[in-house]
């Protein structure tokens, strides 16, 4: 009789996030009496550990994205600031601010400044450290900025600063 065991690590898991999330799972199900041996033929031995040497190398490479994204998670929220913005809108552009700019030749462009992980520039919403935001924070509505892109330089003027999101 052949018995093996997996280890499975339990790297930057919570322990009580771990076992509420075992305590909101439905019971496994074992086919067998309490306290009785699994029979199984070699054959079907073979079978299941070649299912589960299957899930094993299935699983492994998206637990370890799931541990990294954990990682980075746990490692951005021991450096996270909460800003939030004023009552009223800012005079100059910081942070959180919502600004509006006109490019000659191009119109209008709104942008919001946020932190890096919630940049979404199809929205508009801009990393503080990107090009754009560091051009633009300081500014005054009438001043004019030059951002460097790789797509060359650009002037934008700011028009209008809010607080309120894109």
């Amino acid at each position: 009789m052949c018995v093996w065991r997996q280890n499975v690590s339990r790297a930057f898991v919570d322990e009580s996030a771990s076992e509420s999330m075992e305590e909101n799972a439905p019971a496994l199900k074992i086919p067998l009496p309490p306290g009785a041996k699994n029979y199984i033929t070699p054959q079907g031995a073979a079978r299941m550990r070649a299912e589960l040497e299957e899930l094993l190398a299935t699983a492994q490479p998206r637990l370890r994205e799931v541990d990294r994204r954990i990682e980075y998670l746990s490692r951005m929220a021991a450096l996270m600031e909460i800003v939030a913005p004023g009552a009223q809108p800012p005079e100059r552009v910081v942070f959180g601010a919502t600004v509006t700019v006109r490019e000659k030749g191009r119109g209008e462009r709104t942008y919001r400044i946020v932190g890096v992980d919630e940049s979404d520039p199809s929205r508009g919403w801009v990393s503080w450290i990107s090009p754009i935001a560091r051009a633009l924070t300081g500014r005054k509505p009438g001043d004019t900025a030059k951002v460097t892109l790789p797509a060359g330089e650009k002037l934008l003027t700011v028009v209008s600063i809010g607080n309120t999101p894109a």
